[in-house]
């Protein structure tokens, strides 16, 4: 075996491996997940002939680093470090990921910005319009700004995504109506 057909076999193995996480991850998102699958590559409208394993492995690399820092920022506003949090999720350099903007739209409705939390709200739902956990936030928002009814609306568009009022964001934000509980 000669080194260009190693590298080659590494390469296509990569490559499918990536497609099925993609694939896989896919559903995921629309949940709202605390795992995102990384922003989609900005190369990938131009055409290539073939990634080579070395651009495989800094494309890994590079989702990798998102999901760490991510994480870091995620976790930052969920300890109620907003201001830092919001700044972190910036930096991320992806607030087009739907994740991203409604984390940052959590930390400015719990800092009670309101008009920034809608506006990223909608950012999130625009990259997005079936993400679950932006819906949920979003009818708390609402909630808080005592629009019931908008918040029911959301609260049932929670339960179609979800197939069931059983999950997560159903629940927070039921609770939320119900005035038993707040996010």
């Amino acid at each position: 075996m000669n080194l260009t057909f190693v590298l080659r076999g590494i390469g296509i193995f990569t490559a499918v491996a990536l497609l099925i996480t993609g694939v896989g991850l896919k559903s995921a998102n629309a949940m709202g997940s605390d795992n995102p699958p990384p922003p989609a590559d900005d190369s990938s409208g131009k055409k290539k002939k073939q990634n080579s394993a070395i651009e495989e492995q800094q494309r890994q690399i590079a989702q990798e680093r998102f999901l760490h820092d991510y994480r870091a920022a995620r976790f930052l506003i969920l300890s109620g470090n907003y201001q830092q949090g919001i700044a972190a999720m910036h930096a991320l350099g992806h607030d087009e990921h739907p994740d991203v903007a409604n984390y940052i739209g959590y930390a400015h409705r719990k800092l009670g910005d309101y008009d920034d939390s809608k506006f990223w709200y909608e950012q999130a739902l625009a990259a997005d319009p079936n993400h679950v956990r932006t819906w949920s936030y979003y009818g708390m928002w609402q909630a808080e700004q005592g629009n019931r009814l908008k918040a029911e609306d959301y609260l049932e568009k929670v339960k179609l995504i979800c197939g069931t009022a059983d999950c997560e964001e159903y629940r927070q934000l039921r609770a939320v109506i119900d005035g038993t509980a707040t996010y």
